[in-house]
């Protein structure tokens, strides 16, 4: 499936306030459960965060335990790992006219968007290389 789309892999740190709340209103029990695992051009499997916008494609690159310490230390999550009503309302408030919202917050797609990540990406975060 080629969707002709931009893709990106990148730190959730990294990413757009505005691109984290809508990752949060997409998955607001969390993160961890979601991670997808891929081979990145090097050969080496990576797990990430699968978000997808009208322009992009992301991977947001992170391992099961920092999906965990994100949720934790996030505060629109409360300490069972949940989105907090409040938060919620507000992201669901701001990015009710993006249409690519209404599509990523339905479960069923979920596994569409998981399959579109089969062959391996480049990483465009240069910064981040082992030496």
């Amino acid at each position: 499936m080629n969707t002709g789309k931009l893709r990106v892999i990148q730190d959730f740190e990294k990413l757009s306030k505005e691109i984290q709340e809508q990752i949060k209103l997409t998955y607001p029990e969390g993160f961890s459960q979601h991670l997808i695992q891929f081979t990145n051009k090097e050969g080496r499997l990576v797990s990430a965060l699968p978000f997808e916008t009208d322009e992009k494609i992301y991977l947001v690159r992170m391992t099961n335990q920092e999906a965990i310490e994100i949720i934790l230390e996030d505060d629109d999550y409360n300490d069972a790992g949940m989105l907090k009503v409040a938060s919620k309302e507000e992201f669901a408030d701001k990015y009710a006219e993006l249409d690519y919202m209404s599509d990523a917050v339905n479960d069923d797609e979920e596994d569409e968007v998981a399959d579109t990540f089969v062959e391996p990406y480049d990483d465009d975060d240069d910064d981040k290389e082992d030496d």
